[in-house]
């Protein structure tokens, strides 16, 4: 039998996922990380991205993740991140009209904050855009 550990991912609003995993593939603010059982104990921030789970029986699910905190440990992993989703939970029209105010936004160029709010608006938009098209993969 492989190797697994627990992971956990919170959100503000809902416990999000709690099971024994293989893998867990994710992006942190300096790339992407792959996690497995026995890791070495880190913390550190989660940029919005996409979620892999690999589960006790190989299959991989994906969801999709905004900023938050990665605690792993030898024996369990918790990501507490703003918001996660599975990709039959995203509202996809609702992301691409995101996506589009988002890049008149910029395309605008309105004040420094508005084209830093626009811009993560813009990227979640397109994670969510993405996660969404991985349904059923």
């Amino acid at each position: 039998m492989a190797n697994l550990f627990t992971f956990e991912a919170h959100t503000p609003y809902r416990f999000f996922f709690k099971d024994q995993v293989m893998v867990l593939v994710l992006t942190l603010t300096d790339g992407e990380i792959g996690i497995y059982a026995q890791h070495t104990p880190f913390i550190a921030p989660v940029s919005t991205g996409i979620l892999r789970i690999k589960d006790l029986h190989g299959q991989w699910k994906t969801a999709f993740t905004t900023e938050g905190i990665l605690e792993v440990t030898h024996h369990k992993a918790i990501l507490l991140a703003d918001a996660a989703e599975w990709p039959e939970e995203i509202d996809y029209d609702r992301a691409v009209l995101a996506k589009e105010r988002a890049t008149e936004r910029i395309a605008s160029k309105h004040f420094r904050f508005e084209a830093d709010t626009a811009q993560a608006t813009l990227k979640r938009a397109e994670f969510r855009i993405k996660v969404y098209g991985m349904r059923g993969q």
